[in-house]
């Protein structure tokens, strides 16, 4: 492809380690490509995360480059844009309270079915991100090796993911990162995330590059290749970080 217009990343694993914030490599990065191209990020990851892995770790990002950056979590499932001021919301897909009750209801009971409910995790199994539920197995603050080491095969997830899906037919049910499973309104997953982007900054979809650490078919970073979106696989920030000092002299 040609240079491309905007440059998107996944998060975690991607752009961070699962949960932890971006190094100051990726940090002096991401506001490098700012100074040339549109930059986004989408992840499973909610709201708050974003502000504190990614926005707080740049510094005094100055106006320019915040109207370059495109955020957005729980996996298309809200976007926000700078405003002048802050990131601020510019769509939110918010499941029903109906909606909700039915999702943990049938990740607790069948996570506990499979043998899969963790009895001393690291912090909530749960979590209501408003757009999304997510079932997190080992904890939300699960270690990073703890999280890589449970289900290297991916198997587990599939199970409950499979189970789940057939108690949820009105809404979306998909593999998350390592340790997850992520349930929205149908219809909506990166793929949906990346089609948002693309109508409201009037780039195409192929002129943008995308960066994910699961792009393999059943990912959750899939759906963007999927749909025609130039990709690139990467193996954990360090990967991404070499990539982009190979892609930043092209632009």
């Amino acid at each position: 492809m040609t240079s491309p217009a905007l440059v998107a990343f996944d998060l975690d694993d991607t752009l961070a380690a699962s949960k932890a914030a971006i190094d100051p490599r990726i940090a002096r990065l991401l506001l490098a490509l700012l100074s040339k191209v549109d930059v986004a990020i989408i992840s499973g990851g909610n709201e708050a995360q974003f502000r504190s892995q990614v926005i707080a770790k740049l510094g005094d990002i100055d106006a320019t480059a915040a109207a370059r950056l495109h955020l957005l979590p729980t996996c298309g499932t809200r976007y926000l844009r700078w405003d002048g001021t802050g990131f601020a919301p510019v769509y939110a897909q918010d499941l029903s309270a109906e909606q909700k009750a039915r999702a943990l209801s049938a990740l607790r009971e069948e996570a506990e079915r499979l043998g899969l409910w963790e009895s001393q995790p690291w912090g909530e199994i749960l979590e209501d991100r408003g757009s999304q539920i997510t079932f997190s197995a080992l904890g939300q603050k699960a270690p990073h090796d703890a999280k890589r080491d449970w289900d290297p095969s991916g198997a587990k997830r599939e199970a409950l993911r499979d189970a789940v899906a057939t108690r949820l037919p009105d809404l979306e049910v998909r593999s998350g990162g390592s340790t997850s499973i992520d349930i929205t309104l149908a219809g909506i997953d990166k793929a949906y995330g990346m089609r948002q982007l693309a109508e409201h900054t009037g780039i195409p979809l192929t002129s943008m590059l995308f960066y994910g650490d699961r792009l393999d078919e059943g990912g959750n970073d899939y759906p963007v290749l999927a749909i025609g979106v130039p990709s690139v696989a990467v193996e954990g920030w360090e990967d991404t970080a070499d990539k982009l000092d190979a892609l930043l002299p092209t632009l």
